[in-house]
């Protein structure tokens, strides 16, 4: 899917567009030294999720998926197959699944549950992440992973 030019609040119009980390990285990775920067952040918190074994879902929403020039970090929501266990983690890998960690560390603003946690369904919990603070809408980016089509 491709993703759509912005809306006039500077957000993609509501929707979950799912395309590639290369696609994102294209889009929303190099027009600025500060995008340049989070590209890479971005880049190594989706790595390090993958290399987990137990990413179902990355979920991308925030300031980076807008037009704003200089955006502050990397807002990141993640769901997690049902047998991920996070207290056997360690390093890096660790970081970024504590949401204060991940903040200090990467720069980042990191959410994940379990998939069974999905409250209303995967699909249901995913949307809700288009809704902002002022309750209007706007659209978020679902990263897909090699060989994954959902």
């Amino acid at each position: 899917m491709d993703l759509p030019e912005f809306n006039e609040a500077g957000d993609l119009p509501p929707g979950v567009y799912r395309v590639s980390l290369a696609e994102v990285i294209a889009r929303f990775g190099k027009s600025t030294h500060q995008r340049r920067l989070l590209a890479q952040r971005l880049q190594r918190i989706f790595s390090i999720a993958q290399a987990t074994g137990y990413l179902k879902h990355f979920i991308l929403f925030g300031s980076f998926i807008t037009s704003k020039p200089d955006p502050n970090d990397i807002d990141v929501f993640l769901i997690m197959l049902n047998a991920f266990e996070p207290d056997k983690l360690s390093g890096e890998t660790k970081l970024i699944f504590n949401h204060m960690g991940a903040e200090n560390y990467e720069g980042a603003s990191i959410f994940w549950i379990r998939e069974e946690a999905a409250i209303g369904g995967e699909q249901a919990m995913i949307e809700h992440w288009q809704t902002k603070r002022d309750k209007t809408r706007r659209g978020i980016v679902k990263i897909m992973q090699d060989g994954v089509t959902s």
